[in-house]
């Protein structure tokens, strides 16, 4: 942004006058005119290619009923709204890491009797995860380091970040920022 613009917002943000959404967006890091992602999920080994899920400051439903079809529990069928906000994250993370294909879905929503059952045979699934609320989701990027695309996610501070080396995903949630170790 040069001076000019820099000291133009300034005004009209002291002045008490509102930007446009896409100009704000822009100023958060957030903007481009569409917004898609692309997935692969690994259980149902459905695909999805190039969704758009934003237009124009826009949430798109069909977009989104597409997203949450495939980001479904795929034990019970059972699907939530994913949080637009964790869609944003991984359109920023795909965007900072260059990432031409698709997200690999370990695990996006999950029902509360998933959640219990998976507690049950493993000490890593919490109680009260966001996966439940639509909030959550583990995911590996073909073709780009764990580490790297732990880091980027770290980089982002857009929410929680886990790192789980052994099973080769990274957990990312719309939760406080915080980080851990799996």
């Amino acid at each position: 942004m040069n001076r000019r613009s820099f000291c133009k917002n300034s005004i009209l943000t002291l002045a008490g006058i509102s930007l446009p959404l896409p100009a704000l967006a822009r100023y958060s890091g957030v903007y481009e005119p569409v917004r898609e992602l692309s997935f692969y999920n690994i259980h149902t080994h459905e695909e999805a290619q190039r969704v758009i899920y934003w237009s124009q400051g826009v949430y798109l439903s069909d977009g989104l009923a597409e997203i949450d079809h495939l980001l479904r529990d795929h034990r019970s069928n059972e699907l939530t709204e994913i949080d637009h906000n964790l869609l944003d994250t991984l359109f920023l993370l795909s965007r900072k890491l260059e990432c031409q294909e698709p997200l690999h879905i370990i695990s996006g929503y999950r029902s509360p009797s998933t959640n219990a059952q998976l507690r049950k045979s493993s000490n890593g699934v919490a109680k009260r995860s966001l996966h439940m609320e639509g909030r959550a989701v583990d995911i590996r990027m073909p073709g780009c380091n764990l580490r790297h695309l732990q880091q980027t996610a770290l980089d982002l501070r857009r929410g929680g970040v886990g790192f789980y080396p052994e099973s080769d995903f990274v957990h990312l949630d719309t939760g406080r920022f915080r980080a851990w170790h799996g």
